[in-house]
């Protein structure tokens, strides 16, 4: 499990010149199916490294890209957040170029999919018409205009709860899209839990998480294994030679 510079890779304008990834690798000599990996707003922490390393054990060589290379979370944030929603800008480019990556490398079998969580995951719910195999959405905000964002799509499999304050109706939402667009799908909401319910361990400033707890912002053990299972069953069928 290593950082890696992908500044080098990028064969397109407007990405984050200091571009750095952690890469979790599967025991054994390959090759595997790709994951592109993007974090939550609170960055690349160690939660964030364990979920590719969970990833990695299932048999993903999985490549986290750090949406906050160029300048951490305080400098990035906000830039960040204006290309979510703006669904263009330097973090699609950033995506892509961790796709290109994985594509090229050896213990790659080219096969490539991508998972996000919280911000990530609507990250990669916009980034699934855009070359990857699979897509796997874990509370990721929904765009304005849905049917067009999510036109061409790869399938998807997408992770809510039914406690989330921030994402009221989303999954329902998500799944009216999909099924409007005849995407291959499997959405489900969990009800007991709420955002970032998929975590091993709080986020965030200390000093925020007892807001966040009220806000029904934190670990769920009770929903958190079928989630995960449902991924690497998804991930599983699509990414699979």
């Amino acid at each position: 499990m290593v950082t890696i510079d992908l500044s080098a890779t990028s064969q397109a304008p407007g990405g984050s010149s200091a571009l750095q990834g952690y890469l979790a690798e599967p025991d054994g000599v390959g090759p595997f199916p790709g994951v592109v990996m993007i974090h939550e707003a609170f960055g690349l922490d160690n939660v964030m490294r364990r979920n590719a390393d969970r990833l990695a054990a299932a048999g993903y060589l999985t490549l986290a890209v750090d949406l906050y290379s160029d300048g951490g979370p305080r400098r990035c944030l906000v830039a960040t957040m204006r290309a979510m929603l703006a669904g263009e800008g330097r973090a699609f480019t950033d995506i892509s170029t961790a796709k290109a990556w994985l594509q090229a490398d050896g213990k790659c079998t080219g096969r490539v999919g991508v998972i996000g969580f919280c911000m990530g995951g609507a990250f990669a719910l916009l980034a699934a018409n855009d070359g990857f195999d699979a897509a796997s959405v874990n509370y990721g905000q929904l765009p304005r205009d849905l049917h067009s964002a999510l036109e061409g799509s790869c399938p998807m499999v997408a992770n809510y709860g039914g406690k989330d304050r921030t994402l009221p109706g989303a999954a329902a939402k998500l799944e009216a899209a999909l099924t409007s667009l005849r995407i291959e799908h499997d959405v489900k909401e969990f009800p007991t839990a709420g955002h970032a319910f998929m975590n091993d361990a709080p986020i965030g400033p200390k000093v925020l998480r007892p807001l966040m707890r009220v806000m029904g912002i934190k670990p769920d053990p009770a929903s958190a294994p079928e989630a995960w299972r449902r991924i690497e069953d998804h991930f599983a069928k699509h990414l699979s030679d």
